[in-house]
């Protein structure tokens, strides 16, 4: 194991933190996390704060993570890394303007706070609806399959525009700082819980069609994660991030003839490989998946 990081991690109360802080704390980091609520699991640090406050994000990037690092008396520790995880998780929960307000402000503001307090290595959630097909009016196809962190994000909802918005912010932080900045563009998160839900999609795989048919476990999130804190070096970059196979149970020459028949497939696909691609994570990060939903579900 690598040495032990000091990390403050923002929204690891929702329903992707709360599985990726504990990964990491099971890896032997120290964790403050920074949400609106709490997260109750042993070993964790709580602050409440609000990202969209430009203050705060510096504060708590300033803070001491609790009383025990009071006791050396040599000043506040420095964080290693920034894993932003904290946002409104979709459309339709508040009006339009108000999601993209929070998503994109909020991330400047900690991407700058982070960057001018010299934190050399920021991890920011961003999401499979950069590709345009999860929130479109109407029915909408992929330019091309499988979708790849190349492809021209192009999507019409106020979500998927902050999140395209959010990389263009860690983009540009990045060219000044020289920092690593990595952006995931995460799948639809399964929790351990949701597995039930399986049998649902396999009996009407229409209804993931707008996912592109992906699916990230959150407990491989949070090795995703873990691998981006642990490679150095890579500057600004984009990573799908989901498992190594699709969420329905039939193979992709079905899936590609039934839901995408005018779709042009770039390079050859194994029969159940994901077509939310993750190869490069498998390549440049090491990731290998551990829950894959055949682990879970009978067909």
């Amino acid at each position: 194991m690598s040495r032990s990081k000091r990390i403050l991690f923002t929204g690891g109360s929702g329903k992707a933190g709360r599985h990726v802080v504990p990964y990491l704390l099971d890896r032997g980091h120290r964790v403050v996390n920074v949400d609106l609520t709490p997260l109750d699991h042993p070993g964790v640090d709580n602050l409440t704060a609000d990202i969209t406050q430009s203050g705060e994000m510096f504060n708590v990037m300033t803070s001491y993570a609790n009383f025990d690092e009071l006791e050396p008396g040599q000043g506040v520790p420095a964080f290693d890394a920034v894993v932003h995880f904290a946002a409104i998780p979709r459309i339709l929960i508040h009006p339009d303007n108000k999601t993209f307000e929070v998503n994109t402000v909020g991330t400047y503001n900690v991407i700058e706070a982070a960057v001018k307090l010299g934190i050399r290595k920021i991890v920011i959630a961003s999401s499979e609806t950069t590709y345009g097909v999860c929130f479109a009016d109407g029915i909408t196809d992929p330019d091309t399959l499988p979708v790849e962190e190349e492809y021209d994000v192009n999507p019409m909802d106020s979500y998927g525009l902050s999140k395209v918005v959010n990389e263009q912010t860690a983009r540009s932080f990045q060219r000044r700082s020289g920092a690593d900045i990595y952006a995931l563009r995460i799948g639809n998160v399964i929790e351990p819980n949701e597995y039930d839900r399986f049998p649902d999609f396999f009996e009407n795989p229409a209804q993931r069609r707008r996912n592109i048919f992906c699916y990230i476990d959150a407990r491989d999130l949070g090795q995703i994660v873990d691998l981006c804190l642990e490679k150095d070096g890579l500057g600004y970059q984009v990573f799908n991030a989901g498992n190594d196979t699709n969420s329905v149970d039939i193979p992709n020459a079905q899936i590609l003839q039934r839901f995408f028949p005018n779709v042009p497939v770039s390079r050859d696909l194994a029969d159940h490989e994901a077509l939310f691609s993750n190869r490069k994570i498998r390549e440049v990060l090491g990731f290998r998946e551990e829950h894959n939903w055949r682990n879970y579900v009978r067909t």
